[in-house]
């Protein structure tokens, strides 16, 4: 595997939409780069954890105003890929003992 295609995932996005999505319609939401397209995100997928992906939806997540004190900030922006699953390929597991 590349060192772009291993890089391409950065982690995987926990939230209670994307734990809802996951058990519902088996699609799984993941932080990645934002220079990543769907094709190496897929091909990422599919290698890193050995399933059979169906689907790539991308959403850039724009930066927002953040005040610390009296200093304005901004957040960082970055992408999110929701990847849907083909059924009966596998199950992706974000962490095992829980």
């Amino acid at each position: 595997m590349s060192d772009r295609l291993h890089s391409i995932l950065r982690a995987p996005h926990l939230s209670e939409k994307s734990m809802f999505v996951k058990e519902k319609d088996n699609v799984y939401v993941f932080k990645v780069r934002t220079d990543a397209n769907k094709l190496e995100i897929k091909r990422a997928v599919e290698s890193h954890f050995e399933v059979k992906v169906n689907d790539v939806r991308t959403v850039n997540v724009k930066a927002r105003k953040r005040r610390v004190g009296r200093n304005m900030g901004k957040t960082a922006a970055w992408k999110k890929a929701y990847v849907t699953v083909e059924p009966g390929s596998g199950e992706i597991e974000y962490f095992e003992g829980t």
